[in-house]
């Protein structure tokens, strides 16, 4: 089995050289943000990962949580990590310091963040939760309810969850039925059953701190009748101590494919009628709020595509560089060489690994966006607008893609649990469904963030118009002629689709949302070949300046390798988007 390693000189590449981090910490409130500060804290954060939390995953996975009684006992270690994980004040990062945070940027975090996700993703779903549920307080909660919840949530004492999903009501919010009825103490009396909810229930945290949807009894129907509300499982005093056990219980824990390690509970409230719950912000306008949760969760999903991705290529390459068999196509020398030099081990490695650096700086140039937003950048909140749904959608489905290629790399062992290999494979697939399905984020990014935007298109065409600028700036340096010459084919392959988009959507917007998926891939293709080539342009620059760091050849090479194996596809999605709708609903649903 190989340990994790995490990638700190690409992590601060990116930072430095495509994110910005100097900019950033220079923005208001980011004052005593520095570079230096920032390497401090990836290399702790580096041994944080290695040392304590890649070493309970695989007992995460082969143990997992077990339920009983409503008690929950998470996988061996995780509650002394979880506590040390708390001591030492990774919880807290990028949280208001008003609160006990330490408010460092979106950016730092961003990176620190993947570490997690790739030395131990079920693991990393609590804070992920935790941080969500403070995101969706602190904006839209009383200052009575922040002043009371927030700091020993920021601290990690207590956890947080969002609950949304019940059996009836998936994706389909407006279904819900869990009920809130109010009390003549100004509080209210919840009823109902949530399912699929992370890290619901747990021995890590002392108190869990439940942010559930539900219906007051004279509520609109529809989405416009739902209000949100927070439901700790230990009623809080007035000093801060712990009351009461609230009325509610895990009912059961999923037995599920992967992320074992993570308790995802069935949570039912009120069966004593008792259940306590504070509103949070008006009544009747809980989705809203919880969207609050949901945009921050879906960039962090976005980042386990990148972390599970990372941490399944490095067990791959380990394996590759150990396995010696059968002979070398080319090599003339005979020699027993490891698996390595076999071509097509070498492409499915090269594949992840440009695929993961492409996917780690759009994720750390989004969480430059939400920074630049935070302080007032109406450009940078246009984009991140636009860009969430593509992190979220076209990371996870890459993942997916490349924890695969990695178990090929294996063969036939690595389809035996022992190795380790299949682990990443199946803890992958979730990242596509939950907080938002994969054609969940492309309708989004197809009608809310395109054709539906207030002028239509602006986001995405000011995007393309940098890209081009870009392009021709690359196109007359030889040695970035042919990734300038594949980014703009793959510049007017988007503009194609686009077009046809903005065009189509008004009269039959069922054809668009047929291509939608493929319109999404379409895009986190060409945004990460953009900022690869990006990164291309500097490695170059260093090397023609007399460096001879392997790690800008690396860079390159890598640039290279995506502009020629994935850019091509953009051309190729985009002839599904524009003329795939009509095959799509060619067979009568008899004939399925």
């Amino acid at each position: 089995m190989s340990n994790y390693t995490a990638p700190l000189r690409d992590m601060q590449f990116i930072l430095n050289e495509i994110a910005g981090l100097e900019d950033i910490c220079a923005l208001p409130g980011n004052e005593d943000c520095s570079v230096e500060l920032v390497e401090s804290i990836l290399d702790e954060a580096a041994k944080f990962a290695s040392g304590v939390l890649d070493p309970i995953n695989r007992g995460g996975d082969t143990v997992g949580s077990k339920c009983e009684a409503g008690v929950v006992t998470t996988a061996p270690g995780f509650k002394d990590a979880y506590q040390l994980f708390c001591e030492t004040g990774w919880n807290a990062m990028p949280f208001s310091p008003e609160f006990g945070g330490q408010g460092l940027p979106a950016a730092v975090t961003m990176a620190v963040n993947e570490m997690w996700k790739s030395a131990n993703m079920a693991f990393a779903l609590c804070p992920m939760l935790t941080g969500g549920a403070i995101e969706a307080i602190a904006h839209h909660a009383s200052d009575e309810l922040k002043q009371k919840y927030l700091p020993k949530m920021v601290e990690g004492t207590w956890s947080g969850t969002m609950n949304l999903t019940e059996p009836n009501a998936g994706s389909d919010l407006a279904a819900i039925s869990s009920k809130a009825a109010r009390a003549a103490d100004g509080t209210f009396r919840i009823s109902g059953t949530k399912i699929f909810i992370t890290w619901g229930e747990n021995d890590c945290a002392e108190n869990i701190i439940h942010l559930v949807l539900a219906r007051l009894p004279d509520a609109p129907p529809g989405l416009k009748g739902i209000s949100l509300f927070l439901v700790p499982k230990f009623l809080v005093n007035d000093d801060g101590s712990l009351g009461a056990r609230n009325d509610l219980i895990c009912s059961s824990i999923e037995h599920k494919l992967g992320i074992h390690g993570s308790p995802t509970a069935v949570m039912s409230y009120g069966d004593h009628d008792n259940c306590v719950g504070y509103l949070i912000g008006e009544e009747n306008k809980g989705v809203g709020y919880m969207f609050t949760m949901m945009n921050h969760a879906r960039v962090n999903v976005g980042l386990e595509g990148v972390g599970i991705a990372e941490r399944a290529y490095q067990h791959a390459l380990w394996y590759a560089r150990e396995r010696v068999q059968g002979k070398i196509i080319g090599d003339a020398s005979n020699a027993k060489k490891p698996i390595l030099h076999h071509p097509d081990v070498r492409r499915l490695l090269m594949d992840c690994k440009a695929r993961t650096e492409a996917m780690r700086t759009l994720a750390y140039y989004a969480a430059a966006q939400i920074d630049r937003a935070h302080a007032g950048d109406a450009a940078a909140q246009a984009r991140i607008d636009l860009l969430t749904p593509v992190v979220k959608g076209w990371s996870t489905e890459q993942g997916v893609e490349l924890s695969s290629s990695a178990l090929q790399v294996f063969g036939g062992v690595g389809f035996v649990e022992e190795t380790g290999a299949a682990q990443y494979y199946r803890d992958s697939r979730i990242t596509t469904i939950y907080e938002g399905t994969t054609a969940i984020q492309a309708n989004d990014l197809v009608g809310r963030k395109l054709a539906r935007e207030k002028v239509p298109g602006a986001a995405m065409r000011a995007l393309l118009a940098e890209m081009i600028a870009d392009a021709e700036a690359m196109g007359g340096k030889p040695e970035l002629a042919a990734i300038a010459a594949n980014l703009r084919a793959a510049i007017m392959a988007q503009q194609k689709a686009v077009d046809w988009i903005l065009a189509t959507y008004e009269r039959d917007p069922a054809a668009v949302h047929a291509g939608s998926v493929p319109f999404l891939k379409q895009t986190g293709i060409l945004v990460g070949g953009w900022l690869m080539a990006k990164s291309a342009a500097v490695a170059a620059q260093r090397i023609a300046a007399g460096s001879s760091d392997g790690f800008y050849t690396a860079k390159l090479a890598t640039a290279n390798y995506f502009a020629a194996h994935q850019l091509p596809f953009a051309a190729a999605y985009a002839a599904e988007v524009t003329g795939g709708a009509a095959s799509a609903f060619g067979l009568d649903e008899s004939l399925f």
